[in-house]
């Protein structure tokens, strides 16, 4: 079953008078559980495409459809809804309220949604559980800026599924971060992923596209191609996916 269907997405913004089409009639689908790469060179649209198929943008022209229900016709409440209800979203900043604990910023988005019925003691207990998964419960009660940025980003991840999103959208998660921490994050989000969490991230780096099951390949604001790596199960896979997928990006003109 297919979580999101894009047909003939077309995003343009007018500056100073002059059409800049940076999405042009945009086709693709996501399944449940699937991991989604989107590359291509800079200013190619790859985080415009993200913003626009997870409502974080508006659209032109075309049709997004988000479990069933097309996006482009909900105004902007009910988009705010969808989002806090049913996405998450990881991002390259790591975002987060510099007031607030590390806790407090991961169950903020629980506490604002009418979907999880349920007392602030079951939302922080959740949101342990799920800093216990990640590495992170040490770091519950810090500040963010007591914290390294690899686990600053496991945080956002935290935050990210604390209303247990039907998918995730996550813009350059790595590109922030050192080689190890981003090595670390990856996994993350690949255990999130073989727990049938559908993702979908832009990405520059090859090593973090060769552990999704699909590589869309943008160019000028339109998909060229993509490359089905199919479902990644084991760190032993990862050299050979990634040079299967870097000499395929070569041909692409990557």
């Amino acid at each position: 079953m297919n979580i999101l269907e894009v047909t003939d997405l077309c995003k343009t913004y007018i500056t100073n008078k002059y059409q800049n089409n940076v999405l042009t009639n945009v086709n693709f689908s996501v399944a449940e559980g699937e991991m989604i790469a989107v590359m291509g060179p800079s200013g190619s649209g790859k985080s415009t495409l993200l913003y626009a198929v997870s409502g974080m943008d508006s659209i032109t022209a075309g049709e997004v459809s988000f479990c069933g229900k097309n996006i482009a016709d909900m105004n902007s409440k009910e988009l705010a809804q969808l989002r806090l209800d049913e996405m998450g979203f990881i991002f390259q900043q790591m975002y987060m309220l510099k007031n607030l604990t590390i806790m407090d910023n991961i169950i903020l988005p629980a506490c604002q949604s009418k979907k999880i019925d349920e007392s602030r003691k079951e939302t922080v207990r959740r949101g342990q559980d799920l800093m216990r998964k990640l590495g992170i419960i040490e770091i519950a009660n810090n500040d963010i800026n007591e914290v390294s940025g690899g686990q600053l980003q496991r945080a956002c991840i935290c935050r990210s599924m604390i209303n247990k999103p039907k998918m995730i959208f996550a813009d350059e998660p790595t590109g922030a971060l050192n080689r190890t921490s981003s090595e670390e994050v990856m996994e993350e989000l690949t255990k999130l992923n073989t727990e049938d969490t559908t993702i979908m991230l832009v990405t520059h780096d090859v090593k973090v596209a060769a552990k999704c099951t699909r590589v869309l390949y943008i160019v000028d604001g339109n998909i060229k191609e993509e490359y089905n790596l199919g479902k990644y199960t084991s760190q032993t896979q990862l050299k050979e996916r990634t040079r299967t997928l870097n000499n395929w990006l070569i041909e692409m003109g990557w």
